[in-house]
Order: C-alpha cells, then structure tokens, then sequence
C-alpha cells in the first residue's frame, strides 16, 4: 500500500482491501519526451484507427484517424510558425467546444513548440479580454459560434491573428456541408462576425505548402523543447479567486498520464477502448483524461460539442461502442434520470471516472445498479495536472477519493501549518511531479500556495487507515456548478460594479442540477431602486453563464465581523436552512 508522509507519529496500517502500491515519492518515469512526441508516436502506432469522433445530437458524425490526426497538426503547427511567425514559447489561445479541429489545434500549437491557452467559449469578452492580456496570446482559434465577441476582444488585447472554426470543420465534404448549414441556416446559430479572420480549413492548407513547397521539418521546431518546458496555462482562479494562468510544463502533464496509467492498469486495454468526451476538452479534468491519457492508450474519443440537453448525448451513446464515461456528479445523476439511457444503459461501458465535484453515494450506488459497471471517484485541481488521487479499480471505495497516485506525497496540515493530529482531518498537501511550476507571472501568488515544494490545496481531507483520503469541507469559498470553478471574489466584485450597489456577498448552495448554484445578497445603495433582475441581467453582461447567481436576494444589511469584514459563512449557514425548507432550487 501507498506510504503517506504525514509527519505524524502513527503509521498508515497495510490491510487486505487496500492494493499494494509503491511508496510515495516514488519517481514517475515519462512515457515520452515531450507531448508533441507522444502525439506522433501514438499516431504511428495507431495511424489507421479512428482517434477522435465528433457527434452531433441529429446524428450527424466526422471521424479523424490518428494519421489524420498527426497529419493535419504539422499543417496547423506550420501554419504558425511559418505563415504568422510565431516563435517557441509564444502563447496561442483555443478557444473551442469538443470538436475535430480542438486536437488538432491543440496539439498543432505544442508540435509548434508554442503554449497553449486553454480558454471556454461561454467567456464574455471582459472575461477573454482579462485572459488574453495576461497570458500575452498573440493568436486566437475561436469557433464561430461566438464570432460576435471578437471585434470588441482585438481592440484591447494583443491579439494578432484570429482563426474561426466551424463546429463542421474537417467532417467528410456533403456531411459537413449539409451539418453546418443546418447550424448556419435553419438554427441559426453563426452570428455576424465583422473582425479579420482567416478559416480553419484555409490555415491548414497554408501549412500544408510551407510543408510541401519549402520542406518544412516539424520536428525541428521541438527538437530544443525539454520536459520542463512550459506546454499549457490552464487558467484557473487556484485558491484566491483572482483569474491566474497555472503553469504546466511538458513534465507535469506526462507525469499525469503515467501516474493514471498505472493506477488503472489491466483495466483500459490500449487501442480498444471508446471513451465519451462529455466534458469540454478546455477543461482540464478532459484535457488531461481524454485528450491525453485516453488519446496515448489509441482510444477513439467519442466528441461531443454541447451536452444539454442531455438528449444530446443519446446518439453518441447509443451508435457507439462507449467503454468509459468521464464525468462529474450532476452528468451521472442527470444520465440516470434520463429514461433512454437508464432502459438501455451502454453495453460496452467498463467504469466511468468521477472529478470536478463530490461524488454522491446514492448516484454511486443507483450507477452501478443500472449500468453494472463503478463509478472510480478521484481528486485533482488545475495546479496538479490534475489528478492528486483516484480509487483502484479493484478496491474501489465509494465516499473516498481514493489513493494518491504514484509518485505523489500528501500531508494534512492543521491550521497552524503544522502536521495534524493523527486521526484528525487538515488541509491537504501535494508533492509530486504533477504539481504546477507556478502562476504565470505571479510569484507573490504562487508563494501563497507551493511551500517547500508542497501545494496547499485549500482542501480539508481525513485518511484511514489503509491510505484512503476523503474531503470533508473545503477551506475557501470555491463553489462548484457543473463541475466549473466559481469564485465568490469574481462575481462580487461583477456585482459591486453594478449601479446601486453599495455591498456584497456570495455563496454557494446545494442544487440538483447542478451541483451547486450561485447566490448573492446584496445591498442597495439608500434611494436605489434595485431589483434581483437587475443584478442577474447586469452579471450576464460580463461574466459566464454558470457564474452568474441563480438567486439574488436584496438585504438592508449583511453580517459582519468586528473588523467590518463579510461573514460569509453565516449568510451560508442561514441560507442552507431556509434553502432546505423550500425544497432546494431544481429549476
């Protein structure tokens, strides 16, 4: 079993039920050198297969191969490097739902020896504008869905070239052709968009002649790249609230995906499996899991742009021989709700992984009932890659979010900092070669957080006996939504910029479709005739859609501390009360 440094006295106990593992801190050899090695290697062993498949919620469907895969990468990474003179290190922003061109894009921009910016496509342009200056982006890929942002976006960012992509792009010519119309003509769901662009389909074939015409060796542009190089910022708003771009190297991501590989050896047969990409690939619980892991074990993702309404998935589930289904609490309870799925439950499904948020027992238990296969519960954030700890398959313990991985050292830590008493739960500490290098360009930021190479999670976690970790409480404010970060600081300080506002707080509350949902209380300035209305419409002018609150709720004052500081935790504590009374929020 896995030996914890706790810096307590009492030694972790081996049991039966728990596997042996290797002690912790063992070292984690990478399977590649760098990502865009592990991109071609992978595509030369599995060149004829299909990598990734795209399903829309008609049933209308694109493949790629992995020789497509790499193929149409080179061109992209050409593309930059050549056609827009980008350099190594430079950072280009993604901007994608689940699509074909997302791998390609992606691994384009690391085969190009540049930095991936992952960014959501539900961003309003005060929230792009934020990530893009700070990450110093010089290209945006967008989908044209959202094509209507970027005017406002390029005149106050750095920005030089934008790419627009077609959720269509690099379908079979007439399926493509009829899907996108249906989008453009009959949903009517392309907007009008009046800044510069170039096609995707047109930066592709521009890489393609600098690869022909001039013989442009790819390899070249990572042959210098080492392990430690940076490969992604993953913006995430960490333990503050304050939007930050975690810095993951080449080292920390590979690590990831040895770490998995060995915790769920015996189980993912390589080049069979047939994973669900429910969650979007920006996020990096799937960029890490699908788009990685699954992609180097030659698995054929199964893509799927929008999942909601859940109906949307039924054609992917249904025409395809899915095996596994990562997801979050909300996507498995709202999947067993639904009567196609749990009549005719996929029957190639092996087990589905759990992360973003708790998993709950009873959606644990009603899976396995209705499917016959588990739910493996984990835990991760942004700044570990981001998998700190997962169940084995084998000894699988619902309520836990099972053992660190391997190579990864935790500690829990008492409020002073200290070791914690043995039995008692604490913030949980993380070491490992997963663990983030830092925050972009933020070293009073990263300082707060990575201490004597330990990550503090801002986590409360308890240990057994046998190594298992459970959280029992989170040490900040975060509140999850669909398995989405939301940080009260940021929509606080959304809605104090709101005429007749003169306080704030905000708090999460439980929700059966989300997970969790947004609430803010506020007060009016004296003589404004403020309404909740008026603070949500004034939210979904600059911020996501899941951050911005369901319930608004006007108050003539908030609690506070002697040093006048917000107790949110009371207006958390009373809110519940009364939220539980009503019944909960389920619309």
């Amino acid at each position: 079993m896995t030996t914890l440094d706790l810096d307590q006295t009492t030694q972790v106990s081996a049991r039966s039920a728990a596997p042996a593992a290797a002690p912790a801190g063992t070292p984690v050899s990478l399977p590649f050198r760098h990502l865009p090695d592990m991109v071609d290697r992978t595509c030369e062993r599995y060149a004829r297969q299909h990598a990734f498949t795209a399903v829309l919620p008609n049933g209308m469907f694109g493949n790629l191969s992995f020789a497509h895969v790499r193929r149409d990468a080179d061109r992209f990474a050409a593309f930059l490097r050549e056609e827009l003179g980008l350099a190594a290190g430079d950072r280009v922003a993604i901007q994608l739902p689940n699509s074909l061109a997302y791998p390609i894009c992606a691994f384009g921009v690391l085969k190009a020896g540049c930095v991936l910016v992952n960014t959501n496509p539900l961003y309003t342009p005060a929230e792009m504008i934020h990530q893009f200056n700070d990450s110093g982006a010089r290209v945006l890929v967008i989908v044209d869905l959202f094509g209507d942002k970027i005017a406002p976006v390029l005149e106050r960012t750095g920005i030089e070239h934008v790419v627009l992509v077609r959720l269509t792009d690099r379908f079979s010519r007439l399926p493509g052709f009829v899907a996108y119309n249906v989008i453009k003509y009959w949903n009517r769901l392309v907007p009008a968009c009046t800044a510069p662009t170039i096609s995707f389909q047109e930066a592709l074939s521009r890489g393609a002649r600098h690869l022909h015409e001039r013989s442009v060796d790819v390899a070249a542009y990572t042959a210098a790249t080492s392990p430690d190089d940076l490969a992604v910022l993953q913006y995430t708003g960490g333990t503050t609230g304050v939007s930050k771009g975690a810095m993951l190297s080449h080292r920390n991501l590979l690590a990831n995906v040895a770490q998995i590989e060995e915790r769920v050896a015996g189980n993912v047969t390589h080049g069979a499996e047939c994973p669900l990409a429910v969650l979007p690939l920006y996020h990096i619980f799937a960029f890490t899991t699908n788009l990685l892991y699954f992609f180097q074990a030659g698995a054929r993702n199964v893509l799927v742009a929008n999942p909601r309404p859940l109906s949307n998935l039924q054609r992917a589930i249904e025409n395809y021989p899915i095996s596994w289904i990562p997801g979050v609490n909300t996507l498995f309870n709202g999947l067993l709700n639904e009567e196609w799925f749990a009549d005719h439950p996929p029957p190639k499904l092996r087990g589905s992984i759990a992360g973003g948020t708790a998993l709950h027992t009873t959606v644990a238990e009603r899976w396995q009932r209705v499917t016959g296969t588990p739910i493996i519960e984990g835990y991760g954030l942004t700044e570990c890659s981001p998998v700190v700890t997962l169940n084995p398959f084998e000894a699988n313990r619902p309520g836990s979010i099972g053992l660190p991985l391997l190579g990864t050292e935790v500690r829990l830590l008492n409020a002073y900092g200290e070791a914690a008493a043995p039995g008692e739960p604490g913030e949980l500490a993380v070491r490992g070669p997963q663990v983030m290098q830092g925050y972009w360009q933020r070293p009073e930021e990263t300082a707060k957080v990575i201490k004597d190479g330990w990550l503090l999670t801002g986590d409360i976690a308890e240990i057994d006996a046998d190594g298992y970790l459970r959280i029992v409480d989170r040490k900040k404010d975060l509140i999850i939504v669909s398995g989405f970060n939301v940080y009260p600081n940021e929509v606080e300080d959304c809605i104090a910029a709101c005429p007749g506002v003169a306080e704030v707080a905000v708090v999460g509350l439980p929700d059966a479709k989300t997970g969790e949902m947004v609430k803010a209380f506020v007060v009016a300035k004296p003589g404004a005739a403020l309404t909740a209305e008026q603070v949500r419409e004034h939210c979904k002018q600059y911020l996501a859609a899941y951050k911005v609150p369901k319930a608004v709720e006007l108050r003539a004052e908030l609690p506070k501390s002697p040093v006048g500081k917000v107790l949110r935790r009371e207006l958390r504590a009373e809110a519940r009360v009364t939220h539980q009374e009503e019944g909960g929020v389920n619309g």
